[in-house]
């Protein structure tokens, strides 16, 4: 592989996971929108339903599942093949911790569709610690991304 194509590499990652990170604020928007159709009377129930806000929510959270746990591995990837080495730091780490965690708040899904309450706030709590870390590794993440251009 080309020193050019491997410099090139290590912006894919950067860019997936700041498109994620704005893919999971709208999953989590449609999360509260779900949240307000179970109170919801009349019109505002009316609307929330037509809007399909519920089917919304499950098709984009199951897009930031497949694409966090695919950027997670793609990113350790490109780390590896230009590196020969993984740099096990706060970044990757938090990283696979986000990973881990997306993958429980997804298989919540059944019980909460059973109703469960317990499974609803955990959901809820496991989410807000997920984008919460999101938001702390774009800025690690970029502060990577300039290491690696002064360091071409």
């Amino acid at each position: 592989m080309s020193d050019e194509l491997k410099f090139y590499l290590n912006f894919g990652h950067p860019l997936l996971m700041w498109i994620l990170l704005g893919v999971s604020l709208y999953a989590g928007y449609l999360g509260f929108q779900v949240r307000q159709l179970r109170s919801a009377t009349g019109e505002e129930k009316k609307k929330l339903i037509q809007a399909k806000v519920n089917q919304k929510h499950f098709q984009f959270g199951s897009l930031v599942l497949a694409l966090m746990v695919l950027g997670t591995v793609g990113g350790m990837a490109v780390t590896y093949i230009n590196n020969g080495k993984l740099f096990v730091g706060p970044h990757l780490l938090a990283g696979l911790g986000m990973a881990a965690l997306i993958a429980v708040s997804a298989a919540l899904s059944p019980l909460m569709q059973k109703g469960s309450d317990w499974a609803r706030g955990t959901h809820i709590a496991l989410n807000t610690v997920i984008v919460g870390l999101f938001a702390w590794q774009a800025v690690t993440g970029m502060d990577i991304v300039q290491r690696i251009i002064a360091r071409h």
